[in-house]
């Protein structure tokens, strides 16, 4: 069976901002927006592209998850925004009003730029210095060996 990433929760206050900031900021596309109950929709945005996970944009519904907003990662980048075009994206999310936290630098796996999305979620925009497998690429992992070393 071939299993894959289908979606992340992200956690919002209000559906519509979130939505206008992912297709305006990112130009990310709505894939659906079913509502469900009179609190609560089924909304699912992406990049273009269609590659990848998708977001499930999660209004919170109690004190706690409102607490997480912002917060799903303790600080940390949560989230990778692929890209193979770097400078163009960066441009464009720059012009757009995406907040940047650094300036882009180029690391041993690739060029990247830490930003934030609405609430203070950190992203990567990520171009790889040599392209990363994909949910389609076969991945060879080496078997594990169960031997031990013996004592001499």
């Amino acid at each position: 069976m071939a299993l894959s990433l289908a979606a992340l929760t992200l956690l919002v206050r209000e559906y519509d901002p979130a939505i206008e900031w992912f297709t305006r900021r990112l130009g990310f596309r709505v894939l659906e927006d079913t509502t469900l109950s009179p609190t609560k929709r089924w909304v699912k945005v992406a990049p273009l592209s269609g590659a990848g996970a998708a977001l499930l944009l999660a209004r919170a519904a109690n004190a706690r998850q409102r607490a997480q907003i912002g917060r799903q990662s303790g600080g940390r980048v949560f989230l990778f925004l692929q890209t193979t075009r770097f400078w163009t994206d960066y441009r464009r999310m720059k012009r757009a009003g995406v907040e940047f936290i650094e300036e882009p630098r180029h690391e041993p796996y690739g060029w990247v730029v830490v930003f934030q999305d609405l609430y203070g979620n950190r992203w990567d925009l990520l171009q790889a210095a040599a392209p990363l497998p994909t949910s389609s690429s076969k991945r060879r992992v080496a078997p594990t060996s169960r031997k031990t070393r013996s004592s001499k």
